[in-house]
């Protein structure tokens, strides 16, 4: 049967990720109005009419990356404090940086900035956390992603807000702004039981339960936010959240470093996701997250980078293959978190986490096309007996060639169509030179 379509990409494999392995050999993707229609075999292809047919011979198609845990706009602090612990690089770096330059601006061209990063890595979807949440979403809809835009929930004055209740109501504020634009979705974003009341907390439970919010908050990311949570409430933090009402399924909790057995089995039981950023956890030290007994049990796991600032960068493709390489080392098991696994974590799972695995997360009829091509036609790449295994242990983000939100293109032949390079370098240059010249007041 003949079909009509406004874009039909034959690529030399499609994988779908909705069954771990597959691998469709020479196949075309056919995409109307922002949808996949189809995936078409080869017997087929010659039946299909398209607008625009692009060939990729020597390309695996697979859905957009997501990223379930971001800071985007601290792409701008990118190596500003390296190797040093959490709370030092914390409390004596990043947030007096932060009260010094933090503002709309700042925010506008760091998530920017962070984004064509992204778009140029394969990531289609991010889960994001900051302040000033309308320039995030303002630069989301710049760059053409889906984002998730975290309005962060603190106890202490920034230069954002002085209080809790006033993070909260600008963040509400700022939401009533894009209600209705398909790619912003916003969160509520306590940011960790140690900068969070009970009170507060049971606030945002509250609104997320009244207004159908995702939340997102850092959760049991060091052994020393755990130490304090029995030092002050004689609990560990999760066992705290939980009896204050914020496990379900609309939690997203990043990092989940350090877990035992009964908190796995509790945070599989409400529908907890976990965000696990292999990457930012080996930089600050702060430990191997028990990934595959976490999937064992039933949870829910995606794979974030954490900011630049921590990582130092935001290349979702490297931190697919660190996550399954240190599940490995982790457990001495060298089947852990295997390469398909890997890739279910950076797509379909982060895209349940997010409440959108309807929508994305899979290439399969019916869902948004939102579609990366990665060439593995290079040197690097070559042979490839096995292009899933290629796409966690070999693959680099500059094989990334094309990118797909909604059928709508965000790069083509490695060049991004939405933002301007020249234009992001120079805002980036810009910063740096305000930010070394505060640093050295």
């Amino acid at each position: 049967m003949s079909l009509s379509v406004d874009l039909l990409i034959q690529a030399r494999w499609i994988i779908p990720v909705e069954k771990d392995g597959e691998v469709l050999d020479n196949h075309a993707l056919a995409i109307s109005q922002g949808k996949i229609v189809a995936i078409v075999p080869p017997e087929g292809i010659a039946q299909v009419s398209a607008k625009e047919h692009l060939t990729l011979n020597t390309h695996a198609l697979i859905p957009g990356l997501v990223n379930l845990h971001c800071h985007a706009a601290m792409t701008l602090l990118r190596g500003y404090a390296d190797d040093l612990a959490l709370m030092d690089w914390l409390q004596n770096h990043i947030w007096p940086a932060e009260g010094a330059h933090v503002s709309d601006q700042f925010v506008y061209d760091g998530t920017l900035l962070g984004m064509a990063e992204m778009i140029r890595g394969g990531v289609t979807t991010v889960n994001d956390m900051y302040f000033y949440n309308s320039a995030v979403a303002r630069a989301g809809l710049a760059a053409g992603m889906r984002t998730f835009v975290g309005c962060s929930v603190l106890e202490f004055p920034t230069r954002y807000a002085s209080n809790a209740d006033e993070y909260i109501a600008k963040g509400l504020k700022e939401r009533d702004e894009f209600l209705g634009e398909d790619l912003i979705t916003f969160t509520l974003a306590p940011h960790a039981p140690y900068t969070v009341s009970d009170d507060t907390f049971r606030k945002v439970i509250t609104l997320a339960d009244e207004l159908d919010l995702p939340v997102h908050c850092h959760i049991h990311e060091t052994q020393h936010e755990i130490d304090t949570s029995l030092s002050e409430h004689h609990v560990r933090p999760l066992a705290r959240l939980h009896a204050l009402g914020l496990l379900s399924p609309r939690l997203t909790a990043a990092h989940m470093v350090h877990l035992t057995e009964s908190e796995m089995a509790l945070a599989a039981r409400h529908g907890v996701s976990i965000a696990h950023n292999p990457t930012s956890n080996m930089k600050l030290a702060s430990g191997i997250a028990p990934i595959q007994a976490c999937l064992a049990a039933g949870v829910n796991v995606g794979i974030g980078t954490d900011g630049a600032a921590s990582n130092n960068k935001l290349d979702m493709l490297a931190d697919m293959r660190m996550a399954a390489l240190l599940a490995k080392v982790g457990t001495l098991d060298p089947t852990a978190v295997p390469a398909a696994t890997a890739l279910r974590m950076a797509t379909l799972n982060g895209a349940r986490a997010l409440g959108i695995d309807h929508l994305t997360g899979s290439l399969c009829a019916g869902k948004a096309a939102d579609v990366v091509a990665v060439d593995l036609g290079s040197l690097e790449t070559a042979p490839t007996f096995d292009p899933i295994s290629h796409l966690v242990y070999a693959a680099g983000r500059e094989q990334v060639s094309h990118v797909w939100v909604n059928g709508k293109p965000l790069l083509s032949d490695r060049q991004l169509t939405t933002l301007n390079t020249e234009t992001l370098l120079g805002r980036s240059n810009d910063w740096q030179g305000r930010i070394r010249a505060g640093a050295s007041n």
